[in-house]
C-alpha cells in the first residue's frame, strides 16, 4: 500500500489536497472516501487513466478501486473511454460542473427520495384507514408526504429548465425573493 507520502510525490500539492479533501467530503455525503478520491482525480486528470493508475496514484487496493469505479460509473459520474490499441479499461469523469450537479441530484433522487416518498404514502394512507391512529398523527403523516411530494415536483421543474435557465436562477439567487408577496427584502 502506497503512503500518503508517496502519493504526494506523484501529484501537485494543491491537487492533492483537492483528492483528498473531496475524499472526505464524500463521507459526509454518504460515500466513502475512496469512492470521492478516484472521482476528485479522475475529474482532474488531463486524461483517462486505467483501474492500475489509479491504485498507483493514490494507493488504495485494487479491488477498492475496481468497486468505487462501479459505483462512480453506476452515477455516471464516470464513464468507459474506449482507447484504441489498449486492452485496459480506461475511466473518466464527467467535468461539466452543472451535469455533475444535475447527475448527483438525480441519483439521489432516486436513492432517497423515491422511496421516501413510497413510504409516506403507503403510511399516510394506512392511518387515514386505521381508527386507531390519533388524528394529529394521521395530520403530521399527510403534511410530510405533502411537502415531499412538493420538493419532488420543484425538482422536477428545476430539472427540466434549461442549463441557461438554471444558471440564471442561481445567479439570481436571493434577488428571486424581492419578488415574491410580501417579500421585505429589496
Amino acid at each position: 500500500m502506497t503512503e500518503i507520502s508517496d502519493i504526494s510525490e506523484k501529484l501537485p500539492e494543491p491537487v492533492l489536497n483537492f483528492i483528498l479533501q473531496w475524499g472526505e467530503l464524500g463521507g459526509a455525503w454518504g460515500v466513502n472516501r475512496s469512492i470521492g478520491q478516484i472521482h476528485a482525480l479522475l475529474y482532474a486528470a488531463d486524461k483517462p487513466m486505467t483501474a492500475d493508475q489509479i491504485v498507483d496514484r493514490l494507493g488504495i487496493a485494487r479491488s477498492n478501486v475496481s468497486n468505487s469505479l462501479k459505483e462512480l460509473v453506476s452515477w455516471k459520474l464516470v464513464r468507459r473511454v474506449p482507447i484504441q490499441g489498449e486492452r485496459k479499461e480506461h475511466f473518466a469523469a464527467e467535468t461539466d460542473l452543472w451535469e455533475i450537479a444535475a447527475l448527483i441530484a438525480r441519483g439521489r433522487k432516486e436513492r432517497e427520495i423515491d422511496p421516501a416518498m413510497e413510504v409516506l404514502q403507503a403510511c399516510s394512507e394506512q392511518a387515514q384507514n386505521d381508527p386507531n391512529v390519533d388524528p394529529a398523527v394521521k395530520q403530521r403523516l399527510e403534511d410530510m408526504h405533502e411537502f415531499i411530494a412538493s420538493v419532488d415536483k420543484w425538482f422536477d421543474q428545476m430539472m427540466k429548465l434549461s442549463r441557461g435557465q438554471r444558471e440564471m436562477m442561481l445567479k439570481l439567487g436571493s434577488r428571486v425573493v424581492s419578488l415574491l408577496p410580501g417579500s421585505k427584502e429589496k
